[in-house]
């Protein structure tokens, strides 16, 4: 199992989701080498969220590179019954699979088996959904708590200004092993703001790979969550 060393770190996490497919492995091999050590992946299937994106052979196409640099791969299922999907994913190489309360019925058995998978476990909230929704599930099942701060589906949108206290909420009543991440509208604007609320993950995708140099965009980003 994934010791989830890297979770509990402050760490940009570059998202493939804005990145361009046909260099797929370049750009990541780009923020790699400018420090990146969480590589962000968004799976959405049509039906818990519009759009459609890609799969479990896109994890496999870049674990080498990604593990080889000593990063992990941390994938976010924006999918219905996500717990049908969870081994594929694990074999594919994620370290960290996380999953929606809002998708599965089955929450508690859905994160152990991510566990049992060999990978950490995350929950995932959206901006309409309480924190408390994770109480059941914080102690002993939970890895990493994500709170989306825009609604799922899109990338370059803009960070719902009350995400910032709902940070603060889930970082008060998270226990201190539990990783926070922040999804959505985070660039170096807005990146310095997230973390003080108490997220130490930082997902950030159109500002990084849809730049005309996602390395420089990512070091920028990173300097401004105090990384650098």
């Amino acid at each position: 199992m994934s010791d989830g060393r890297l979770l509990r770190e402050r760490h940009v996490a570059p998202s493939i989701l804005s990145a361009d497919f046909g260099r797929l492995r370049a750009q990541v091999i780009e923020v790699l080498d400018a420090g990146a050590r969480v590589i962000h992946v968004d799976v959405m299937d049509g039906h818990f969220v519009p759009p459609i994106t890609f799969g479990a052979l896109m994890v496999e196409a870049i674990a080498d590179q990604v593990h080889s640099a000593g990063a992990m791969i941390d994938v976010h299922l924006m999918i219905e019954r996500p717990e049908r999907q969870v081994a594929e994913f694990a074999r594919a190489g994620a370290d960290n699979i996380t999953v929606h309360v809002e998708a599965t019925p089955h929450l508690h058995y859905t994160l152990n088996l991510i566990r049992e998978s060999g990978a950490t476990a995350g929950a995932a909230l959206n901006p309409g959904t309480p924190p408390d929704a994770l109480s059941e599930v914080a102690e002993n099942t939970l890895d990493l708590a994500l709170c989306m701060s825009v609604n799922p589906g899109w990338g370059a949108q803009q960070l719902i200004p009350a995400s910032i206290n709902k940070l603060e909420r889930m970082r008060a009543a998270l226990p201190e092993h539990v990783a926070l991440e922040v999804d959505g509208g985070v660039h170096k604007d807005t990146v310095a703001s997230v973390a003080r609320a108490g997220a130490n993950l930082l997902v950030t995708g159109s500002a990084v790979f849809g730049s005309d140099d996602p390395a420089g965009a990512y070091s920028e980003i990173a300097a401004a969550a105090g990384l650098r």
